[in-house]
């Protein structure tokens, strides 16, 4: 009779594991198209290239992502669910590190929620100003 409710319960798991994923719209992604590229986008990245090479600069990147990962910024507005594909975003960061504008590669829904999620984000001060932060967000 234990075995039987152990089994019972093992299938229920299962039912409940796939009904979560089929709600996530996982199913629908695989027919998504790629969003549309942002044309304004590559003249940031080479703004950002442009700060190298730079030994602050690159320390700063570390300590950047550091906080940036301890402080799970990237996870306000959930956003990483809205599609598949990975959206970069460009943060301008003045002197106290405050962002004053964002840039994504891509435009779309995923890529506004991203830019809004960041758009009053208060990271440690760079090393100069502006300063140009790339993110790559799943």
């Amino acid at each position: 009779m234990k075995t039987n409710i152990l089994k019972i319960a093992a299938a229920s798991a299962v039912l409940m594991i796939a009904a979560g994923c089929a709600s996530t719209g996982g199913g629908a992604w695989n027919n998504e198209p790629p969003p549309a590229a942002n044309p304004n986008f590559a003249s940031e990245m080479n703004k950002f290239n442009a700060q190298f090479p730079n030994d602050k600069a690159s320390k700063y990147e570390e300590v950047s992502l550091n906080y940036n990962n301890a402080k799970k910024l990237d996870d306000r507005g959930n956003c990483h669910d809205i599609n598949k594909y990975p959206v970069v975003i460009i943060l301008t960061l003045d002197a106290s590190g405050k962002v004053t504008r964002t840039t994504t590669d891509v435009e779309g829904k995923k890529a506004e929620c991203f830019r809004q999620a960041y758009a009053d984000v208060q990271l440690p001060p760079p090393p100069f100003a502006p300063y140009q932060k790339p993110i790559r967000l799943r």
